[in-house]
């Protein structure tokens, strides 16, 4: 798993995946994460990539020739499967289309800013456009972070336990249950008995229950 990261704001993600889960998938070999300013791509000596809009409005918009080039320089060198736009007028990210991501080999995430890009870089180049949610960001770069974490974590080899992964909310359409840790007993707050019987089909059945149980009073929209 390869992906690569347009946007004009590159230091705002260098943190992001530098730790924990992410920094461990990259050093196993397990995902690739590139980082690529779009302003490296630009030709003036200002290293300008917005202008103002044809038609007038407020706001400035990310013009097509420093990303095309972005674009193009790297399908140079290897096949994408899909060039993704994060935007807020995106399909609405859920755990399926995740699950469809994490079987991918190379990605692009282009990160908008501004009132956007060019529509033209929609229309030519991007083959797929996703919103993390119905608000808008100051940019694209938190949006390109959540979808990488969310599709590098099911990428085999980088959870420890891959069975973990199977279990989160939304894999099948329902939240995931409460769970518990040590101490059994906190303060007269007490672990379900069930938990601590050691009967495995019995938690299993109790988790599901729960999972139904959360699912209906917090999202029944999923049981639709």
């Amino acid at each position: 798993m390869r992906i690569d990261i347009l946007t004009c704001v590159p230091a705002l993600l260098e943190s992001f995946f530098a730790h924990s889960i992410l920094k461990r998938a990259q050093q196993a070999g397990h995902a690739e994460v590139k980082v690529h300013d779009i302003r490296d791509y630009s030709t003036n000596k200002h290293r300008t990539i917005d202008d103002y809009a044809f038609g007038g409005g407020a706001g400035m918009v990310m013009q097509i020739e420093p990303i095309a080039r972005c674009i193009q320089a790297l399908q140079a060198e290897r096949v994408y499967d899909e060039i993704i736009y994060l935007t807020p007028d995106g399909a609405l990210l859920n755990q399926k289309a995740v699950n469809q991501l994490s079987l991918k080999g190379n990605l692009i995430l282009l990160c908008g800013h501004y009132k956007g890009v060019d529509q033209r870089v929609r229309d030519l180049f991007v083959t797929r456009e996703i919103s993390i949610g119905d608000y808008v960001l100051s940019g694209g770069e938190l949006a390109a972070a959540v979808l990488a974490d969310d599709i590098i974590r099911l990428v085999p080899g980088v959870l420890y336990d891959e069975t973990s992964a199977l279990t989160d909310s939304f894999q099948d359409n329902l939240l995931a249950p409460p769970v518990y840790t040590r101490p059994a007993d906190y303060e007269g707050h007490k672990v379900p008995d069930i938990l601590m019987s050691g009967h495995e089909a019995k938690i299993e059945e109790w988790r599901y229950e729960q999972a139904l149980k959360r699912t209906r009073e917090r999202r029944p929209d999923l049981l639709d």
